[in-house]
């Protein structure tokens, strides 16, 4: 058996094996943080050598970098396909699977969210002001105001302010449990359709 394993992880495509030590790390970074994780720890995990991993990734640090942007960059599938109806039922889908994507890695979407809070990392400020900036896309996407003009650094910036009480609902949702994953469904959903019908109109006149 174990040699059965061995061979099907020499076969892996490298796309494959990069995703595999990706989400080994995700895991152990997101349960015991940073510096209590080991490149061997991330090795064992994902069945594959040290060398492997600086094959791949070159540091931990550069691994661990690349895990913070793949959960907090907002991945396209969360609005790829919509179908062409109304904003409502776009961003309703879209809050969905974003939801999906945060319910299956918990741990590591709380620890990087967390990582906002000690802002003395260049690297990570970085990374959560290009993840702001995608999530902002994501959203005009989902509400057809790509092609707003008149008001849209405003627009944006309402946008990005939207994605702070978004991190702090996921706090209520999975850490306190005071709101369900429905209940941060309709919050969520609503408010960003409040935000660009009502509140962004008053704001630009």
């Amino acid at each position: 058996m174990s040699g059965q394993r061995q061979a099907q992880r020499r076969r892996m495509e490298p796309d494959a094996r990069r995703a595999e030590i990706l989400g080994a790390a995700r895991r152990l970074f997101g349960a015991n943080g940073y510096s209590s994780v080991s490149t061997t720890d991330i090795a064992t995990e994902a069945g594959v050598t040290r060398a492997l991993i600086h094959h791949y990734f070159d540091t931990k640090r550069a691994l661990y970098l690349e895990v913070v942007r793949q959960m907090m960059v907002v991945p396209a599938s969360v609005s790829e396909r919509l179908p062409p109806t109304d904003p409502a039922e776009r961003v309703s889908i879209c809050v969905d699977r974003w939801l999906e994507v945060v319910e299956r890695n918990r741990e590591m979407w709380l620890f990087a969210i967390s990582l906002e809070n000690h802002g003395n990392d260049p690297e990570i400020d970085q990374i959560m002001l290009e993840a702001d900036e995608i999530a902002t896309d994501r959203v005009l996407e989902a509400v057809m105001m790509t092609d707003v003009a008149e008001g849209q650094q405003k627009l944006r910036a309402m946008i990005r302010a939207h994605s702070g009480m978004l991190k702090a609902a996921s706090r209520e949702w999975l850490v306190r449990g005071t709101l369900s994953r429905a209940d941060l469904h309709v919050m969520l959903t609503r408010t960003v359709l409040h935000l660009v019908d009502t509140v962004f109109p008053a704001v630009r006149d």
